[in-house]
């Protein structure tokens, strides 16, 4: 697919070249771009995401040590990794209390595999794609229509925001399992975000955030998936802890603001 307004091969994808007196023509750049960005928009990265990159998130500081938050700056650096050592054998789990960026990072994963080396990607919020399935239950056939899943099972990396693990029903399970095994047993890389709950922490292990809230239980939350889908995540993807204050109360919130204050 070629710009039809690309000056340089008026959008027949081919530009001329001359080398050693001799005319011919090469694939224009433009094709790669228009490419790229058809991608992007087939990646259904929701308006409120599509400004996040790996170059403008916010790694905070801490207020105690004035230093920059080693959580942040790890997960980062986890991301920019993905990126360059794609493809891998495996995804991103990223997880941590609310507000810390988990979704600015994986959305910035996913367009970077997009623009950058052209691959196909897909972004879905785990509730709403569960919603999506219930409404299209079929009571005549007692079947799910497999238009919806199917694009989830083949895309080359799908990103899950919001995969939530606290008391989820057994359907949430069944369906969700349903996802999860078909990705496992194609080898396909998935990019995962799940908020984690700081409740029912085994004794022992408290710990606490840069904000001074209790750290949540990774192993806990996952538990209620269920075994066998926690431990294949645990197989499919790289933990990546993300514990901070929530970037949308310290700085979404004072950046809110009217012209006559």
């Amino acid at each position: 697919m070629a710009r039809k307004d690309c000056p340089l091969c008026e959008g027949t994808g081919w530009r001329p070249v001359e080398t050693d007196g001799v005319r011919r023509v090469t694939r224009c750049d433009c094709h790669e771009t228009a490419r790229a960005e058809s991608l992007l928009k087939q990646a259904r990265i929701p308006p409120r995401y599509e400004h996040c990159t790996l170059e403008n998130f916010d790694v905070l500081k801490d207020k105690e040590s004035g230093r920059p938050n080693r959580f942040l700056e790890r997960a980062k650096l986890y991301a920019q990794k993905f990126v360059e050592e794609y493809p891998t054998d495996f995804g991103l789990l990223f997880v941590g209390p609310t507000g810390v960026g988990k979704t600015h990072l994986a959305v910035a994963v996913l367009r970077e595999l997009a623009l950058r080396k052209g691959i196909e990607c897909l972004f879905y919020d785990s509730q709403t794609l569960l919603k999506a399935i219930r409404d299209s239950w079929n009571q005549d056939s007692r079947t799910s229509e497999l238009r919806l899943l199917q694009p989830i099972a083949d895309v080359e990396v799908l990103l899950l925001d919001e995969l939530s693990a606290m008391n989820p029903t057994d359907w949430v399970k069944e369906t969700l399992a349903y996802i999860i095994n078909s990705r496992y047993n194609q080898k396909q890389v998935t990019l995962i975000t799940t908020t984690l709950s700081a409740t029912d922490r085994p004794r022992g292990r408290e710990g606490r955030a840069p904000s001074g809230e209790t750290l949540p239980d990774i192993e806990t939350s996952l538990n209620q998936l269920g075994g066998t889908l926690r431990s294949r995540l645990y197989e499919m993807c790289k933990v990546v802890e993300m514990y901070s204050d929530d970037f949308r109360r310290v700085i979404k919130q004072a950046a809110h603001t009217f012209h006559v204050e």
